[in-house]
């Protein structure tokens, strides 16, 4: 098998650090390997968050709108959070899986802020599209490869919303969410807690955990967390950086978008999460605690069997 990898010399420094194994260095800290003929090409990403800038240049109009659940809510990201979400996921420049589609799914108001009721709907819609487009696919005869869906968001610890991810999760879909970002044990939280998805800490630049990440026997994998720059609300070439488990979740989403659409076949949430804690670089990262497992995502770029490289500036 010949593959065609592309090499991003732009890139921001999460991108870079999940193509390579070591430490990023003043050669590496900018470029991001991936395979470029796929690179979440038909998946799906629901981003469960404030919205998304569908408009942005960088998410070259492949974003869709999906529902707004706040009542009298508008249909735009008037926060910049989930639009952050989108951009490290799908981004021509910001993101890991360069073709997926990113899908908002709105469940939190501009401030911020929602209801358990209206995430619990969030989960649930993503859950009922993922089987819409399932049976679309199968009635015309087109491949489906599968979902992914988001969740940089979380509260304390919910019976409720745990099991709601796990279900989403046995339907199908496979869902990265964040750790949480008070420097305490992931599994106090929700959907930190919910076993069935990837429950992701935050790193930095100097490959340490970042210093409000939650950590724990919950926590499944890391990635970067830390200045992650990406798109924003407003303008359609805005961009921000931040800081929080909430943008290195996106990282391991559009890693998942990523390995799914290089699959022949539809394959199980369980086979992608256990590829990516597999794949994971160990052992790397500093100031983990002895209960929390030191794997940090790695996108397994196909350095060996480069048959043509694109450059992109």
């Amino acid at each position: 098998m010949v593959y065609a990898t592309e090499l991003q010399r732009n890139a921001p420094w999460g991108l870079a650090r999940i193509s390579h194994r070591n430490e990023l260095s003043l050669r590496t800290f900018n470029k991001y390997a991936y395979d470029g003929e796929t690179a979440g090409e038909g998946i799906k990403v629901f981003v469960i968050d404030t919205g998304i800038n569908v408009h942005h240049h960088d998410l070259e109009g492949r974003a869709e709108w999906g529902v707004t659940i706040p009542d009298g809510d508008d249909d735009q990201d008037g926060n910049g959070h989930g639009s952050h979400c989108a951009g490290t996921i799908a981004g021509k420049r910001f993101g890991v899986a360069k073709k997926a589609i990113p899908v908002a799914v709105k469940v939190l108001r501009s401030n911020g802020s929602g209801s358990m009721s209206g995430v619990l709907a969030g989960v649930s819609w993503a859950t009922e599209q993922h089987q819409i487009d399932a049976n679309q696919a199968k009635t015309v005869g087109k491949p489906y490869k599968g979902a992914v869906a988001n969740m940089s968001l979380g509260g304390g610890k919910s019976s409720a919303l745990n099991k709601a991810v796990n279900e989403a999760v046995n339907m199908g879909i496979i869902f990265s969410v964040a750790a949480g970002n008070d420097n305490r044990n992931a599994c106090n939280y929700s959907p930190a807690g919910a076993e069935n998805a990837i429950t992701v800490g935050a790193s930095n630049i100097r490959d340490e955990r970042a210093s409000f990440s939650n950590f724990g026997p919950c926590v499944d994998v890391f990635a970067p967390g830390e200045n992650i720059q990406s798109i924003w609300r407003g303008s359609q070439d805005a961009t921000n950086s931040i800081s929080g488990t909430s943008m290195a979740a996106p990282h391991v989403a559009g890693l998942a978008a990523y390995f799914a659409s290089l699959e022949q076949d539809p394959v199980s949430p369980k086979k992608i999460k256990d590829k990516i804690l597999e794949l994971a670089t160990k052992d790397k990262l500093f100031n983990i605690p002895n209960d929390t497992a030191n794997l940090l995502i790695f996108n397994d770029p196909p350095s060996s069997l480069i048959f043509t490289v694109n450059d992109i500036e």
